[in-house]
């Protein structure tokens, strides 16, 4: 990769959430193994960000490399339309095993915005298929965040999301925004903190489909770690009040909260369930959206006698023989072990960074790391330093977070703390307020 690649990139190739006219520098990246990032200068950056959650075993893990490499000798992809294969039949049969109970119907689709669609299309399937048209709405909270489709985003929070520019009535679905979770994770809960909720869910729930939220850990909402008595009641409520409850466990899935599924801190099953990042190990893109027989069936004996989405690459076998690798070797590691080591380490290391003028204040669940600044971040400043100090971290607003692969090593979690510490000792890194 030599600079007229990168001129040519800066030119004409655009990158999420930057301008292609200004754009925001980009590093050039040509090999990765384990934890480590390599830049085309040989430099070596530790990966404190998993690509955004993903690779959770790491780079170039050899079973999953094995894994495509026998399955790319025997078809690379086929159309799932009529056909079906064997990567994805051993595919879904360990999800269902895993997921929470009662989910035994699998959707596999391209992305993790591509699976809350369906969710969607499949609550309101499912609602047309009982004869109820009037339910057509969804709850979603504020803070909440599900994607960049279009669909997706109907369920973000319109005032507070990366999206807000498209909520215009003519834009997007009219939604109803539950209040953000205020208890937090592992604080004393008050029953009190429900009521409003209630208010509201019994007063548009004759037009509302489904409740659709990110279980225990609201991301790009502001890394909001909440209580999962809230997650109980939430699920109460939906069988109360005749609503289906869509869990979004994109980011949360597969061990990153130190539980399987994020679910699993209530013990409740949603009626649908999306996965996707983590699935593969971050290897080939595929999500997944699981449900109930009973919403399966009741969907099949509508109107149409089918469910109405298809993407060309549904259930790649590459993606399938890499997810299925993936889960193996989940099962065959200690990650609850691995991800414990981790939750201590950030613990112990961001907690010391409280006391910084820069910091407003720092958590930790599972191997999620975050320090909330007081002041919004300059992207472009912070992300050299971070890069000149051998480390690859992408913060948000005034969000510095680490999601680090489970196979880092406790000297590597420090050098990420370290990193961090140092970045905020530079006034440059934030836009300081007048």
């Amino acid at each position: 990769m030599n600079f007229q690649d990168i001129d040519f990139d800066k030119k004409h190739i655009w990158h999420p959430y930057t301008s292609i006219k200004n754009p925001l520098p980009v590093y050039p990246i040509v090999y990765a193994k384990d934890c480590y990032l390599f830049l085309n200068n040989g430099k070596k950056l530790i990966d404190g960000m998993s690509s955004w959650w993903s690779t959770i075993h790491g780079y170039n893990h050899p079973i999953i490399n094995k894994a495509i490499q026998n399955q790319i000798k025997k078809m690379s992809h086929v159309m799932f339309g009529g056909i079906t294969h064997q990567p994805a039949i051993d595919l879904c049969r360990k999800l269902i095993k895993i997921v929470p109970k009662n989910l035994e119907c699998v959707f596999l689709s391209d992305s993790g915005s591509v699976s809350i669609e369906v969710a969607i299309k499949m609550a309101l399937q499912y609602w047309k298929g009982k004869n109820n048209t009037k339910k057509n709405k969804f709850f979603s909270l504020k803070n909440g965040y599900h994607g960049d489709t279009f669909g997706a985003i109907s369920v973000c929070d319109p005032k507070n999301s990366i999206h807000d520019l498209y909520f215009t009535k003519r834009n997007l679905f009219s939604n109803h925004f539950l209040e953000s979770p205020k208890r937090k994770f592992g604080d004393t809960w008050k029953n009190t903190d429900i009521f409003e909720i209630e208010k509201k869910i019994k007063k548009y729930h004759k037009e509302v489909a489904a409740l659709i939220l990110e279980p225990i850990v609201q991301a790009i909402g502001g890394m909001n770690f909440y209580h999962k008595k809230y997650l109980i009641k939430i699920r109460e409520l939906c069988y109360k009040y005749g609503i289906l409850m869509i869990c979004d466990e994109i980011a949360t899935g597969f061990g990153r909260t130190g539980k399987l599924f994020a679910c699993n801190y209530a013990k409740i099953s949603p009626d649908i369930l999306c996965i996707g990042k983590a699935l593969t190990g971050g290897t080939i893109t595929l999500a997944a959206t699981l449900t109930t027989k009973k919403i399966a069936y009741t969907i099949s004996n509508g109107s149409t006698n089918c469910f109405m989405h298809g993407p060309t690459f549904m259930a790649n076998p590459l993606a399938c023989a890499s997810a299925t690798a993936s889960l193996q070797i989940l099962e065959n590691t200690n990650w609850k072990s691995l991800v414990s080591k981790i939750s201590i380490e950030l613990k112990s290391g961001l907690s010391k960074l409280e006391k910084h003028p820069m910091v407003k204040n720092t958590r930790v669940l599972g191997s999620i790391g975050v320090v909330e600044t007081k002041f919004l971040i300059n992207i472009k400043n912070i992300q050299k330093i971070f890069v000149k100090e051998g480390v690859w971290i992408r913060p948000f607003r005034n969000i510095i977070y680490l999601t680090p692969p489970y196979i880092i090593s406790k000297k590597n979690i420090k050098k990420l703390i370290i990193a961090i510490s140092k970045s905020l000792d530079h006034k440059k890194n934030f836009f300081l307020k007048n």
